[in-house]
């Protein structure tokens, strides 16, 4: 008989799923029980049912959808990771995603289907109402992380002679209005965007008064190949809630929430994050294969860096033969150059990245970052200068340390924000690539200031 593990989940619940659980979902599916893996996630809310999906085996997770049967909520789609998405809507018959892709938002429905095979996109698109395709199709035709990609086509627009009563009317009888709205869109004939009305001032404002007087003119617009990032950080400068979004000829085709801005703002924090680390944009749910091509990829490169470091040691050879100390204590000047480099190359990739460091900024930041690696690099060498003192009993050594510490964290500081602002310059990710080129900087100014000191000050 199998062992009893099931347990009891609170709906309300914002951990994640217990290995209990996921387990108990695993061992009902295995012994062909639907019903009771059902269970085990009725009480779920999307978040957290999409949270179960990626975590069981991947030959779990269409198992487990048909088990919940006509109550699947297909939001969960459009919470999962890009990669179990996929291959959940792979599994889907295609009937099915039809049906999910008419009851998600526009942004939603686009990430459910967009790396389907082209002949599945193309039955799923003609089995949906003409208008709900249309805007499906205006969405995928926009680059992936652009505006025009991450909006809903739903949006509420009224002309400007209209008066508040006749909105009112309208919202109220019309059919194809989206669930959610925080604001009306006023448009001129050629749907250009004149202002916006937020709901609230709609419903405190007497029936007759025409939204032109109440509309907000100067509503930030948003242009739909804009870059995702360049969105989010509009919202942010602006504190945007919503924003319209207008083709090239300026008409009004949709709107950005700041519901989707949240998530592209946790999406790049991640990828910056990882980026930094040489691991690329992969996941847990990620294959061996896809994780090990990437990473490989910086490893090779670090490794001709690491040998460039181990060729400046070797020129020291006979230094380090003499005085057994310099190969005790020159790990520590690399080191600390190292963590000094990663620190400040960390305050300039994200300040790159939100733009609050740029031509008007940079002398002052650079001059900042040399101060701050002078003042350190005094500091350590002065207590590496007394511990090499006393630990090896001698003055020369100390003095060698204390210089080679103040010349590897200046170039530390040095490294950190130049080579961040080289790579921009030359329109390279400096989150993904500044790592290595920091690390070798410091690796080899490092070895190279303290044993080329020690051969000259120790003969």
């Amino acid at each position: 008989m199998a062992e009893d593990r099931s347990i009891e989940i609170s709906p309300e619940s914002s951990e994640m799923p217990s290995s209990d659980l996921i387990w108990s979902i695993s061992e009902a599916l295995h012994r062909q029980d639907p019903a009771a893996a059902a269970t085990f996630v009725k009480d779920l809310k999307a978040p957290d049912l999409a949270d179960v999906i990626e975590l069981l085996e991947a030959d779990d997770r269409i198992p487990l959808i048909q088990a919940i049967g006509p109550t699947f909520d297909f939001e969960v789609l459009s919470e999962l990771d890009e990669n179990v998405r996929d291959q959940v809507s792979e599994g889907l018959p295609n009937d099915l995603l039809a049906k999910a892709v008419t009851q998600l938002d526009t942004d939603d429905a686009a990430y459910v289907i967009e790396n389907l095979e082209e002949s599945d996109k193309q039955e799923i698109l003609a089995q949906l109402p003409s208008g709900e395709r249309q805007a499906l199709e205006r969405n995928l035709e926009y680059p992936e992380e652009t505006a025009g990609r991450i909006m809903q086509a739903d949006f509420v627009a009224v002309p400007p002679f209209w008066t508040v009563g006749t909105v009112v009317d309208h919202m109220r009888e019309s059919d194809n209005l989206p669930d959610y709205f925080s604001e009306i869109f006023v448009v001129d004939p050629t749907f250009h965007v004149l202002g916006a009305v937020d709901l609230s001032r709609l419903l405190r404002t007497k029936r007759d008064v025409p939204v032109s007087t109440i509309m907000d003119p100067d509503r930030h617009v948003v242009l739909a190949t804009e870059g995702q990032e360049e969105v989010a950080r509009q919202f942010q400068r602006y504190d945007l809630m919503s924003a319209p979004v207008v083709d090239e000829s300026n008409r009004l085709v949709g709107v950005v929430t700041v519901d989707d801005v949240v998530e592209v703002i946790q999406d790049e924090a991640d990828f910056e994050i990882k980026a930094l680390a040489g691991v690329g944009d992969e996941s847990l749910s990620d294959t061996v294969t896809e994780v090990a091509k990437p990473r490989f990829l910086w490893l090779f490169v670090n490794l001709f860096t690491a040998l460039l470091a181990s060729a400046v040691i070797g020129i020291f050879g006979a230094t380090i033969e003499k005085m057994v100390a310099l190969a005790v204590l020159m790990p520590i000047v690399a080191s600390m150059g190292g963590n000094a480099g990663t620190q400040t190359m960390t305050v300039a990739v994200r300040a790159l990245a939100t733009r609050e460091l740029t031509a008007a900024n940079v002398a002052r930041v650079v001059f900042r970052e040399t101060a701050v690696g002078l003042l350190n690099g005094a500091a350590f060498a002065i207590l590496m200068g007394m511990i090499a003192y006393f630990w090896f009993q001698s003055t020369r050594l100390g003095l060698v340390i204390g210089a080679a510490m103040i010349v590897n964290l200046l170039a530390a500081a040095l490294a950190g924000i130049f080579i961040p602002l080289a790579l921009n310059r030359m329109k390279f990710d400096p989150a993904v690539s500044s790592t290595v080129f920091v690390t070798t900087v410091t690796d080899v100014v490092g070895f190279f200031s303290f044993l080329g000191l020690a051969t000259l000050w120790l003969k």
